[in-house]
């Protein structure tokens, strides 16, 4: 969903065109206007967010003044909208000056895309209204009543405000983003960006580029610079989610980023500092991983200041109906449907599946029901849902009975080989002599 609203204020046709072009797919609004004659009273009508303001105007006020102007009366007259200035290299001088008067950032022509976005999303969040919004949306997390989900809670309000790396570990469904929200929701970060990246799925080829980001001409394609996730994470946090896949060469590489707080990009000589706050996730056995030579040791060790491991929800029973309660209400109102509640068969079927998806596939299983439901109550045949229950005990067959099983039965078949090799060899010896009693003749 997109949110905030951006007045951009620039005397360049070109420039509006543009950044019409490239700032609507991103914010709730954005509106452009060619001069600040007008500014104060689209203040009044557009109630902008952000506000991106050009330094230099064709007006009567000395040249390179006017953003300065400009920047101390909205601050004056609209203290809770964010100010970033646009400005040319010869300017940024003046740019800083005007952050001293209380301009949120400034960006400097020609702009890189995504710095540009990055910039306005920040000072978007910093805004009263945007985290009012993020304390309304802070406890995202469902803690539910299982002893195992307190314990984490109560360790995660210890780490949270620090800045120590986490790593969550988890079955896949279980929720580790979620608490990646969580963990940056509660810290000193939260009016800083958090981004997401899902190591698993950048190509290796890309991998540099993705995360330390490239310049201009680095190689084919690369038409423009490019910020990686570091840096758009920069003040704030960088999740990595699915850890365990990102190849054993290229741990290399991120061991090296996070140990010196330095990212080069592709292409370039020139070090940038970072400050972040790093949480990963996995679903994988990385202790195993490292045992059998496939994650690096010292990388393992750099990531796991802190770990938090999410138990599966077949071991927190006591949290599937509450759970499926909170989507049920989530998709009613999404959907305009009028279903309120569960039958009992339906809340019986349930708690008595498995849920090998853990969280995931309970909150997909209720968004269908509540689609296909017909009345205020949700039925059993409005679930889509495989027959396989779970057992009242929560007994499930592991992958180690499993292999055990296997065993036993290749023991059985090689029993069985052996017993008619013996066979066979005894029918062989037997042919054998009666082929020789008939060709003497006895």
């Amino acid at each position: 969903m997109k949110h905030g609203k951006i007045l951009v204020v620039d005397d360049n046709q070109g420039i509006r065109s543009a950044l019409k072009l490239l700032l609507t797919p991103q914010f709730a609004e954005v509106q452009l206007i060619a001069s600040p004659k007008t500014l104060v009273s689209t203040m009044e009508s557009f109630m902008p967010d952000v506000v991106l303001l050009d330094m230099n105007f064709y007006t009567d006020i000395n040249t390179g003044n006017e953003g300065l102007f400009w920047t101390s009366e909205l601050r004056k007259m609209y203290p809770e909208v964010q100010v970033v200035l646009f400005t040319a290299y010869a300017d940024i001088a003046l740019a800083v000056e005007g952050m001293k008067r209380g301009a949120f950032d400034f960006i400097v022509k020609p702009w890189d895309n995504e710095k540009l976005i990055a910039t306005l999303r920040a000072a978007y969040e910093s805004t009263p209204k945007a985290k009012k919004s993020q304390n309304k949306s802070d406890s995202i997390m469902y803690w539910g009543n299982s002893q195992q989900m307190q314990e984490i809670r109560h360790s995660l309000e210890k780490i949270a405000p620090t800045d120590a790396t986490v790593l969550i570990t988890g079955e896949n469904g279980t929720g580790k983003d979620v608490l990646a929200r969580e963990i940056h929701a509660l810290s000193s970060r939260r009016h800083h960006p958090m981004v997401c990246v899902d190591a698993g799925a950048i190509t290796e080829t890309l991998f540099e580029s993705e995360l330390f980001g490239h310049v201009k001409g680095a190689f084919t394609d690369a038409h423009t610079d490019h910020v990686g996730k570091f840096e758009q994470a920069n003040g704030g946090t960088l999740f990595l989610d699915e850890i365990g896949n990102i190849p054993l060469h290229l741990q290399a590489k991120l061991l090296r980023v996070l140990q010196n707080r330095t990212v080069t990009r592709v292409g370039s000589e020139k070090q940038i500092e970072i400050d972040i706050r790093l949480i990963c996730a996995t679903n994988m056995n990385l202790e195993k991983m490292v045992h059998d030579g496939h994650f690096r040791e010292d990388l393992y060790y750099r990531i796991n200041t802190m770990q938090l491991h999410l138990p599966p929800l077949r071991d927190r029973a006591e949290d599937i109906l509450p759970l499926a309660e909170i989507f049920l209400k989530k998709y009613a109102e999404k959907y305009h449907r009028p279903v309120e509640s569960l039958s009992e068969e339906a809340a019986q079927r349930l708690t008595s599946h498995g849920w090998s998806g853990n969280i995931r596939e309970l909150q997909n299983v209720i968004e269908k029901a509540v689609i296909l439901s017909e009345g205020k109550t949700l039925q059993v045949k409005d679930l889509s849902m495989n027959t396989t229950a779970k057992a009242s005990s929560g007994v499930r067959q592991t992958l180690d009975e499993a292999e055990e099983k296997l065993k036993e039965m290749l023991v059985k078949l090689q029993d069985g080989f052996g017993a008619m090799a013996d066979i066979l060899e005894s029918e062989t010896n037997t042919s054998n002599l009666i082929g020789q009693r008939m060709t003497f003749g006895v």
